[in-house]
Parts: C-alpha cells; structure tokens; sequence
C-alpha cells in the first residue's frame, strides 16, 4: 500500500470544532525520552479550553448523532485507510515522543490502530440498534459528549479504542491525550478530518491531568468519561466525575501472573513470557510481569530467561536491531530504577539486568532490563505495578497455589497460562482477571478488554466495548 509522510508536526496547538486552536498561554515541552532532547511543544491548557471543546462537540452532536450508522462506518472506514496511509509517519512519531522501538511502532504502535477500528467498525456493522421485546421498543442511543483520557505509554492504540466506538455510537469527543506523548493524537485528528469527519465531533485539548483532565471529569457538559491509565489516578476520575453522575469507564493497572504449567514446552513458556514482559520496554498495563512456575523447574526456567535476556538489545530506539528502548520519561526511569533496587533491598534473587543505567548510556531514560528470581509473592516487586523490562519468577507449589498467587493481587486485566490446552483453560476459568492467554492463541481485536478488581470497570473493543458508549431506551407501546 501506498505511503504517505506528508503530516508535519504540528504547531502548538488544540484541534477544537475543526480547526487547530493555537496556544494561548504557557506550553509543554515534549522530550524525546532517548536523547533527554524537546521534540514538539503542547498547550498547557485550561478549564477554559475544555469549555470550548465542550461547547463545539455539543454543537456538533445533534447533527453526527441523527446521522445513520452505515454513514458513522464509512467516515470511520476512510480513517481507517488514512491512519494506515500514514502509518511509516506516525510510527516516527511515536517512536520519537514515547521512546518505543521503531520495529515495534511500525508492528504494534502504529499496526494496531487500523486494526482496532476495523474491528470496531465490523462490530458496529453487526450491532442491533434496536430490538422488540413483547409490546417494547428498545433502542439504543448515544450517549452524548464522551471525556476520552488517554495514556502515553500506547499513545495513538488506547485513543482509537475509545474514540472510534465512541464515534460509531454516535457521540461527539472531547480528548486529552498525555502530556508526555501528545503528538500522536494531534496527528489522529488532523487525519480524521481530512477522511471527513466534521468539525466538532472530535475535539482534543493538551494539557495536565490536574488540570485538563480534572475539568473533563467534572464538567457537567460531559456525559460520560473513558479514563485509561493508573489506579490512583482512576481514583480521582471516578471522585470528579461523581458530582454530576456521569458514567464512568476505568482501564486501569495490571500486574498479570503468566501461568507456567509443568507439562509446559519451557522454552516455548520463556520465549513468549519475556517477549509479553518486556515488550514496549514493559510499559504495557497488561504485561506478563510475574512468571508462576512450579518450584522443582524454577531452576531450568531461570537459566532458559537468563539465555533469552541476551537477545533483548537496548539501544536507540530509531535503530532497526533494538528490542528495548528508553523508558517514555525521567520520572518513568526513576520509578522503575527505584522498584529494581526495591527487589535487591528485598532478597530477591536478581539474575540479569539490576539497578542503574545500562553501560553505555549517561543520558536517555534507560534502565536495565531486568529479573528478579525466588520472589516472594507478597513483596513489593510482585504486588505493585513497576510499568518497566521487570519480570519476576516466583515459585509454586501446586496448582491451586498457583492460582492463589496469581488472584493474591488487588488487579485483575488479565493473565496468561501455558501448557496443556484443556488444562490451560480449566486454569485460565479460575483466575479473576478480565482477560487470559491461553498458550500462543492470536490477539482479538473483536474480543473485549478490561478488568476485575482495582483494574477497572468497563469495557474497551468489542460488542461490549462499543455498548459502553450507548445508552439504553425503553419504549412501551
């Protein structure tokens, strides 16, 4: 397919009722996480900003929500083709803003998101909006003007897994990307309207969380607000959006247990357990951070990880051969460097990788990826969420213990279970987790994503992903 590159970066600015809305007051600095260099600016917007968003995106919703779902579907479809016209462009981006590899961009930053709405898409295409219930009309109706608060860590994936349903249903958005990677969604939209969305329908305003994202959540022009990002942070959505009864849909943190049954191909087990824990630098909420494997082979599996690490390069993320890059901040790399020196303090038993910068790198958020073995399954390490290349192997006993370990957690996004297929699925049905891998089954962009516990509420893709942004009418005649 054709290649376009032609999206410039964007100035400092909003994208509000269709048009970019230029920076007002002080802006945010971008830093390329691999260079400790600025990459672009953003707004550092108000409450004030919200307010237009608000009031273009509710101008806008009686037109696009009166509109036919077959018309939603094909303005969505030309994003679709937009988005992978751009592709080589916004996975530069993204490699640039968040640090990810450029190999792992193009595949998964920039690959998934096409993929994603085409699935929404399918979805919406199946959907019954309405149905007939004895002498009732049920209908199902958009809810209104939807507050989309994003993450950096998959920038442009978790805003097209909420502003494609929320567009399908008939809504109109008002997002706030992460101040941390922000371009990303700048460029989205610049290609949402060229593929003919109209003005208003998506609207995103830069800025902080305390700022930006508190005046989304509060707002009594929103009607509903998707958050994705960490559980303390949910915490204050959820608090902010309760004085107006809004709806709330939370994807929040993860700390996902990877099942190692004993008749289990280890190396198999290994291979895909480190590529899950360490992929995108594991900055991923549904990454297989903890390694549950029986006690009599944790020996095996340990030296199997430590031959495995070596084919993980950290390096520059715009170089083709690197598997790690940087973290996406400073403050990511204190975090993370900070819970590694946690896990030696702790006695854990540390096999590769450590605490520090790996040799070589004086600047740049890098850290060493790193595991941790003989973990004890209620320390720090393998109860907190780390967002960072750190995997911990703990032992168990038996399979019940297993499954002890792998719920004794307050998350629940998901887990993942290796062995004996049927085996494997009787284990996966007793975990309290929202999703589970079963051995090397391919991702479902049609099946729903979200979580038990203190991982949320709600859910993202899907049918049940695309019914969080619709209400429910009953008509009795």
């Amino acid at each position: 397919m054709e290649q376009r590159t032609e999206l410039p970066l964007p100035a400092p600015s909003h994208w509000i009722d269709g048009r970019a809305v230029p920076a007002s007051g002080s802006l945010i600095d971008v830093v390329n996480p691999a260079t400790d260099t600025v990459f672009a600016s953003i707004p550092e917007g108000s409450a004030e900003d919200v307010d237009l968003a608000v009031e273009a995106a509710t101008r806008a919703f009686p037109g696009w929500s009166s509109t036919s779902p077959e018309a939603r579907v094909a303005v969505l479809e030309r994003v679709v083709e937009e988005l992978r016209l751009h592709a080589e462009t916004l996975a530069s981006t993204i490699t640039a803003e968040m640090g990810a590899p450029i190999s792992f961009s193009r595949a998964a930053q920039a690959g998934f998101p096409p993929l994603s709405a085409a699935a929404a898409i399918e979805t919406a295409q199946r959907f019954s909006w309405s149905e007939e219930v004895g002498n009732t009309l049920i209908v199902r109706e958009p809810i209104g003007v939807v507050g989309a608060i994003t993450p950096w860590n998959f920038p442009l994936q978790q805003l097209v897994t909420k502003v494609v349903p929320a567009l399908l249903a008939g809504n109109t958005v008002v997002l706030k990307p992460s101040e941390i990677a922000p371009v990303s969604a700048q460029l989205f939209a610049v290609v949402a309207t060229a593929a003919g969305l109209p003005a208003g329908v998506l609207n995103v305003v830069h800025g902080t969380g305390p700022v930006v994202g508190e005046a989304i959540s509060r707002h009594p022009g929103i009607d509903m607000v998707s958050f994705t990002g960490s559980t303390a942070a949910g915490r204050l959505v959820s608090a902010a959006a309760s004085g107006t009864v809004k709806r709330v849909a939370l994807e929040l943190g993860g700390k996902a247990a990877h099942i190692v049954l004993p008749d289990a191909d280890l190396d198999d087990a290994v291979t895909r357990g480190l590529a899950f824990a360490w992929s995108n630098a594991g900055q991923a909420c549904g990454a297989w951070t903890r390694m549950l494997v029986p006690a009599d082979l944790q020996d095996q599996v340990v030296e199997k990880l430590r031959a495995a690490s070596a084919d993980y390069t950290v390096g520059d993320p715009a170089d083709e051969s690197t598997r790690v890059g940087p973290l996406a901040s400073e403050a990511q790399r204190e975090r993370v460097d900070a819970y590694i020196r946690r896990g030696v303090a702790d006695g854990a038993t540390l096999v590769v990788g450590g605490p520090g910068r790996p040799e070589g790198f004086g600047t740049g958020a890098y850290v060493r990826p790193t595991v941790f073995a003989d973990v004890d399954p209620g320390s720090v390490i393998a109860q907190e969420e780390i967002f960072g290349p750190v995997l911990v192997v703990i032992p168990y006993t038996d399979e019940d213990h297993a499954v002890e370990i792998a719920n004794g957690t307050v998350y629940g996004l998901s887990a993942a279970v290796t062995g004996d297929r049927e085996h494997a699925v009787e284990i996966a049905g007793r975990l309290r987790v929202g999703l589970v891998h079963v051995n090397d089954a391919h991702h479902n962009f049609q099946a729903p994503f979200g979580g038990y516990k203190q991982s949320g509420n709600g859910r993202e893709m899907g049918r049940a992903g695309l019914e969080e942004f619709l209400e429910t009418k009953a008509i009795t005649r």
